[in-house]
């Protein structure tokens, strides 16, 4: 069994406003330019903005350029401003979803972001090589970029 990804962040914002910047504010921080499904398409297509549907089986898909829409995940629990869980598959593979739960809890005057990233088994021969991938893509997306957009305190 491979262990989950846990990586979490204190921000200075409060919770709603943490929780906002993460769903309905996606496409602010998020960094289409290395980690989207037009880059695996490899035809030049550009990710024009990502949507995220706030409500349980709701979608997280971005747009691109040509107009078609590309689904990252299916939104399993959602719980504003404390909680969501996403059924995550940003990629064009012919593989099952792994499952991705962030919460947000007030420290004050700002909010921890704790993020969890499971279910790495159901991916069979790439389930190691995918762990070690995201294991260093959540620290700069959420360590980095989403901090930065939420004025990150480390």
């Amino acid at each position: 069994m491979i262990e989950p990804i846990r990586r979490h962040v204190t921000v200075g914002a409060d919770q709603a406003r943490a929780f906002r910047l993460f769903t309905e504010q996606i496409g602010s921080w998020w960094p289409v330019e290395t980690f989207s499904m037009a880059i695996d398409r490899e035809d030049g297509t550009k990710v024009e903005s990502v949507v995220f549907e706030e409500r349980e089986e709701g979608r997280v898909y971005e747009v691109a350029s040509d107009g078609t829409e590309e689904t990252w995940a299916t939104v399993v629990a959602w719980e504003p401003p404390h909680r969501l869980v996403l059924a995550w598959k940003p990629n064009l593979r012919d593989e099952p979803p792994t499952e991705i739960e962030v919460t947000f809890t007030t420290e004050g005057s700002q909010t921890r972001v704790d993020l969890e990233h499971r279910g790495w088994d159901a991916l069979g021969e790439r389930a190691i090589e995918a762990s070690e991938g995201y294991a260093s893509g959540w620290s700069f997306v959420l360590g980095e970029r989403y901090a930065a957009a939420a004025g990150g305190t480390g």
